[in-house]
This record gives structure tokens, sequence and C-alpha cells, in this order.
């Protein structure tokens, strides 16, 4: 299934960041939230789940603070890390 685009340049760009990096994007939020980003891997060590879910908003004050913030989640990711420097 195609997901709708997201209205602010640097949050697509951030969620096609995101995907690029194998996080499944989920659009069709409720109230403030956009959609949602969901890590692959389903590791219990993954810092205890606190980055495996992040909601994407739809209005963000600053779109560029809000789209960093989520590629921030998808470079701190435990799990993903770990495999980056196996190779």
């Amino acid at each position: 299934m195609v997901r709708g685009k997201h209205t602010k340049k640097e949050i697509e760009n951030a969620l096609a960041y995101a995907e690029r990096h194998g996080w499944r994007v989920q659009d069709g939020g409720k109230g403030h939230a956009w959609g949602k980003i969901s890590c692959p891997y389903k590791d219990s060590e993954c810092r205890c789940g606190e980055f495996c879910i992040s909601s994407v908003w739809s209005t963000p004050k600053n779109p560029g603070n809000h789209a960093r913030h989520l590629r921030r989640i998808v470079d701190n990711c435990t799990t993903r890390r770990q495999s980056v420097r196996k190779y």
C-alpha cells in the first residue's frame, strides 16, 4: 500500500530517509499526529522499545527540527548501530 506524502518537504525527506533504512512509515494518525514510524528490528534489547515507534506530527511548529528529530531516532537505533559496526 502506498502511503500519502507529508505536506512539509523536510519531514517528507526524513520519512524517505527512514524508509531507506528499513523503517515502516504509516500515515493516518489521530489528533495532531500525521502518522508513525516503526523500527524494523523487533529487538527487546533496543532501549526497551523507547525508540521503536515514534509519532510524526502533521503541523509541527518547526518542521526542520522535527525532521532532524526523526532522523536522529533512525540513526540512534541501537540494533541498527550494532549491525552497521559489524560490517
